[in-house]
């Protein structure tokens, strides 16, 4: 029986709290399950120096694991990021970009700083999921202010994981599941189902092909429910 008596294509309880950082240009508390995520958009009227004079923005992400977030005490990263930190942000970031023309938001940068406060599998996955409802409070906020002409057009981008566990595919893993599975994905997508990025690994033996195309559908019908923060504000 998996938690909260899910189905294998149910994702866990969700909720989103808008402007939970009240001095951010944009935040965002996403709660799945038990991993909790906030994220926030600072903006900052300058851009990398590979892009001055380009007349573009840019989008670019910082990840955390605050101390208690997890069963033994996560250790602030004082002395630079962990190679694990290093690829999420990453990932973060360029599923970010993905969002929106980066010419329509001018030669600013956004800040987005994703900060597990809770951890119980899929971090990476809420992370891309509050950031992108983020990064668009963000945005209206600088249309309100009139530093923006218009709200720029955005590409709704949700991600989430999919995984083999006791032979069964299931969507969305905590980490129980997550840490004994035979299958591990992270899926991110567009609200319209294209491929953003896709990471995946076998744990012990390979998966077929079909296995995959099982995965892909279950995490294209997770990202449909997750899309609906962006027309609601609510899981439904």
């Amino acid at each position: 029986m998996r938690s909260n008596n899910r189905a294998d294509n149910e994702i866990r309880p969700l909720s989103i709290e808008y402007h939970f950082q009240h001095q951010a240009d944009g935040s965002v508390l996403i709660r799945m399950g038990n991993t909790h995520v906030l994220c926030a958009v600072s903006v900052e009227e300058k851009v990398p120096p590979f892009l001055i004079g380009k007349g573009k923005g840019w989008i670019t992400a910082e990840y955390a694991m605050l101390p208690g977030s997890t069963n033994t005490r996560a250790r602030r990263e004082t002395n630079g990021r962990s190679g694990r930190s290093m690829e999420i942000q990453r990932l973060i970031g360029r599923s970010l970009r993905m969002m929106v023309d980066l010419a329509e938001i001018g030669e600013r940068t956004l800040r987005v700083d994703c900060d597990v406060l809770n951890a119980d599998g899929g971090t990476r996955t809420a992370s891309i999921t509050g950031a992108s409802l983020a990064v668009r409070t963000a945005l209206q906020g600088l249309v309100e202010k009139g530093l923006l002409a218009k709200m720029p057009a955005l590409t709704p981008v949700a991600a989430i994981s999919v995984g083999v566990v006791a032979g069964h595919c299931l969507l969305d893993l905590d980490y129980s599941e997550d840490s004994t599975a035979e299958v591990d994905a992270n899926f991110v997508m567009t609200g319209d189902g294209r491929l953003i990025e896709v990471q995946g690994s076998a744990e012990g033996a390979p998966f077929a092909r079909e296995d995959f195309n099982k995965m892909l559908d279950l995490a294209g019908h997770g990202i449909d429910k997750l899309v609906k923060l962006w027309e609601t504000g609510q899981d439904d």
